[in-house]
């Protein structure tokens, strides 16, 4: 059995075997030039850190909120806090409603707040709501600083004072953290009301990175651009730890003064930093083939229709990846490759800095056609699957074994099976409930044994997400055993807040499901109550069966469903980014007779998509988003 390590175990390991090798990398503005920190620097100045923040009188266990963009300090902080003995809270810069950041403050009990300049105006209107709160720890110095604020270099300042004078003391603190301790909590996107915390213990982080180096590996030189925010456990497992676990290095993208400009940097950095390897979402992924395309596009007809060429004649000879090659006619095939590659696609790579080995996709899955695009560019996008529950990586493709459309070989050790509805094990080919156990699971919800005991059964953790095994080896995800939304840039969202609110607080909705599986935005799909409906359209002394009554109707439909949205009667009760945009309104109420209810009345979700795909993919088209439409007046 392995070691089992703590994150500060696993550190301190690493940081002597490589402690000459830069480990972060960052642009300094001022000189416009990326400085490295070296394993060794960046391990002394997360001690210092740890030790200031025993002197402000953070005690083992405690709970540190951590606000902030991707930079160094997030990195070095965090390592800070876990050798102080306290949890990190991550949160994500994307949580812009007070509601949000209030109740994960107050829920994870932190009394301790580190953040960044431009994310302090968030923390500030939010302190009267958290009397908990002691201290707000600011990276960045501001010009209106106040009482109850402190500048992390005077954190610094009092770590060297304490060292000084309780060394022994700061390393028994850091000795005494077991594998079992909490490293962090980190929030689901749960409704605004109830967001789950999960509990990461140092184990799991340390035992990720073990498992993961079973599927994938980098080299010692080899350096990856973080774009993806800090907070989550992808990035720190994916990056961070296992970056440094090979003796690599990470940068991060400067983030300017907003959302906008931090995905401005985004190719600056690329193209200056030249990254070996990236972790990416789908999102990311479109946008750079689409901004490939448009400088190709921008380049003449000519080369359009050679590069156009070259693409096919690589995607033929890949194939599904593991394949590439197999056939007679690729005989012919791979002379063009080699030539392509040399006056086309070397071109293309030199757009993402030119020494781009291959992404690690996580998040949503990725389209087949996007994996083929950037094999045959000669990046390969390795699709990975997992969930922040299991730390998250579960399986992943790469160089060695790789197969487009799965989402890559399980990771190593770790037990996996698929379940049906009834709990039932199903064979090789066959879907079901993907359920994993291993030391990555997580240790629970924070605060929460009911989901607790729900999501992790005699030690299984249920994933809610369907798939299948090809084999002992690679796994396939095929979408969502239970009910939840999956936005285009991966970050999942449970629904059933949202549509019990609506039943419940609209007397003209009798069921709703939200559905959003990598797409635009999100749509309802609703049953109406079409008595209560024809009884407004009289008040309204209106024939019910006439087209005047039923867009009345439709409208009033609108109008309740927009009861979320400002202005409306239950505005802030949800996250502003997962209301629906659209509303299919469905002609037959769910029953058991027409089976879209199981014995239990719980809706089959997967029936009433199946049976109503039409009117979903119509509600993705600009006459199917205005409620307003044929299809929705036909229902009604």
């Amino acid at each position: 059995m392995a070691e089992r390590l703590t994150i500060i175990d696993f550190v301190e390991k690493y940081v002597a075997k490589y402690a000459k090798n830069p480990f972060l990398w960052e642009k300094n503005l001022d000189t416009n030039e990326w400085e490295p920190t070296t394993y060794e620097d960046t391990l002394k100045k997360a001690k210092r850190i740890a030790a200031g923040l025993m002197a402000l009188g953070v005690q083992k266990g405690e709970k540190v909120s951590y606000l902030s963009e991707g930079r160094d300090l997030w990195v070095i902080g965090e390592l800070g806090v876990l050798y102080a003995g306290a949890v990190n809270v991550p949160l994500s810069i994307k949580l812009e409603e007070s509601n949000d950041l209030v109740f994960r403050v107050k829920h994870s009990d932190s009394k301790y707040v580190i953040t960044s300049k431009f994310q302090l105006p968030k923390i500030r209107k939010i302190l009267p709501e958290c009397p908990m709160v002691e201290k707000v720890i600011v990276f960045d110095e501001v010009a209106d600083k106040q009482e109850n604020e402190i500048y992390i270099n005077e954190i610094i300042a009092m770590g060297d004072e304490f060292l000084a004078k309780n060394e022994d003391l700061f390393i028994q603190r850091y000795k005494s953290v077991e594998p079992d301790d909490y490293a962090n909590i980190s929030y689901t996107s749960g409704t605004t009301a109830d967001p789950k915390g999960i509990l990461l213990t140092h184990r799991n982080y340390t035992a990720n990175v073990e498992q993961a180096h079973s599927v994938i590996g980098v080299d010692e030189n080899d350096k990856m651009l973080i774009i993806l925010p800090l907070d989550h456990c992808f990035a720190h497992v994916a990056g961070f730890y296992t970056m440094m676990s090979y003796g690599a290095s990470i940068g991060t993208v400067p983030s300017g003064k907003s959302g906008k400009e931090a995905l401005r940097n985004i190719p600056v950095a690329i193209k200056e930093l030249q990254p070996n390897v990236m972790l990416s979402v789908p999102t990311l992924a479109k946008n750079f083939k689409k901004n490939i395309e448009n400088t190709i596009r921008k380049s003449g007809p000519a080369v359009e229709k050679l590069y156009n060429f070259a693409l096919k004649n690589a995607i033929a000879y890949n194939k599904e990846g593991y394949n590439k090659g197999t056939q007679f006619v690729d005989i012919f095939r791979k002379p063009l490759m080699g030539l392509f590659d040399k006056i086309i696609f070397k071109k293309v790579r030199e757009g993402l800095g030119g020494k781009m080995k291959f992404f690690v996709g996580g998040g949503a899955l990725l389209d087949i056609d996007l994996q083929r695009y950037y094999y045959a560019i000669g990046i390969p996008m390795y699709q990975g699957y997992g969930l922040s529950e299991a730390t998250p990586i579960i399986s992943a493709n790469s160089p060695q074994k790789h197969i487009f459309g799965s989402s890559g070989k399980i990771v190593s050790p770790m037990e996996i099976k698929i379940l049906d509805a009834d709990g039932v094990e199903q064979p090789f080919g066959v879907k079901g409930e993907i359920c994993i156990k291993g030391e990555n699971v997580m240790a629970g919800y924070w605060k929460n044994p009911k989901s607790t005991a729900d999501t992790i059964v005699d030690g299984w953790l249920h994933t809610g997400d369907m798939g299948y095994m090809r084999d002992a080896e690679m796994l396939y995800v095929v979408g969502r055993f239970k009910s939840l939304l999956i936005s285009a840039d991966g970050e999942k969202y449970s629904p059933e807040g949202i549509e019990e609110n609506l039943v419940e607080s609209s007397p003209y909705i009798d069921g709703a499901i939200l559905h959003n599986s990598q797409d635009p935005y999100t749509i309802a799909l609703i049953t109406p109550n079409k008595e209560r409906l024809a009884a407004y359209a009289k008040e309204l002394g209106l024939d019910p069966s006439t087209k005047e009554a039923k867009v009345k109707m439709l409208q009033l439909l609108q109008e309740e469903v927009n009861m979320y949205r400002k202005g409306g009667r239950l505005y802030g009760a949800f996250p502003e980014r997962w209301l629906p945009a659209a509303v299919c309104v469905l002609p037959e109420p769910w029953t058991e007779q027409n089976h879209f209810l199981n014995s239990s009345m719980k809706v089959v979700r997967g029936r009433v998509e199946e049976a109503y795909k039409d009117h979903m993919a119509f509600a993705y088209t600009p006459e199917g988003k205005d409620i307003v439409n044929d299809m929705n007046l036909a229902s009604l």
